[in-house]
């Protein structure tokens, strides 16, 4: 039970101790890196940080990007606010009209002839018809 016994199983130390790495002042070890315990696991944390941001990147689209464009669609679609008459610019609130042409009026233009509509209810009325009503003909007159 010497002395130089219970020397030899610790680990060596260096002679003279080691600054930290990131120079803030303190001194650091060999198992981190030659930093300081603070600078170390601020090390840890940013590394850690960087891995989990390089998977994520290409994997997902950004939700900014997402929201920017459907920002833009409705900027173009609606054009004007939607609690307002088109004609007018008077504001309708919950007594609004929509048109078949996609635009809100007022009680006063909300009739197709008030607002001079672009819309064709004709051709629209005529197509329900036919998809409605079958043909009809007349026996008699292909028996003759």
């Amino acid at each position: 039970m010497s002395s130089s016994d219970g020397m030899t199983s610790c680990p060596q130390q260096p002679d003279s101790p080691i600054f930290c790495a990131k120079g803030c002042g303190f001194y650091g070890t060999a198992s981190n890196k030659n930093m300081c315990s603070k600078c170390f696991k601020q090390f840890q944390k940013e590394s850690s940080a960087e891995e989990l941001k390089i998977p994520a990147k290409p994997q997902v689209p950004t939700l900014s990007s997402v929201l920017i464009s459907d920002a833009v669609n409705v900027v173009t679609n609606s054009g004007l606010k939607k609690n307002r008459c088109w004609c007018c610019n008077k504001r309708v609130g919950l007594i609004s009209y929509q048109c078949q042409c996609g635009s809100t009026f007022c009680s006063l233009h909300r009739y197709p002839e008030k607002h001079e509509c672009s819309f064709d209810f004709k051709t629209v009325g005529r197509a329900a018809i036919e998809k409605t009503n079958p043909i009809v003909k007349a026996d008699k007159l292909e028996r003759i």
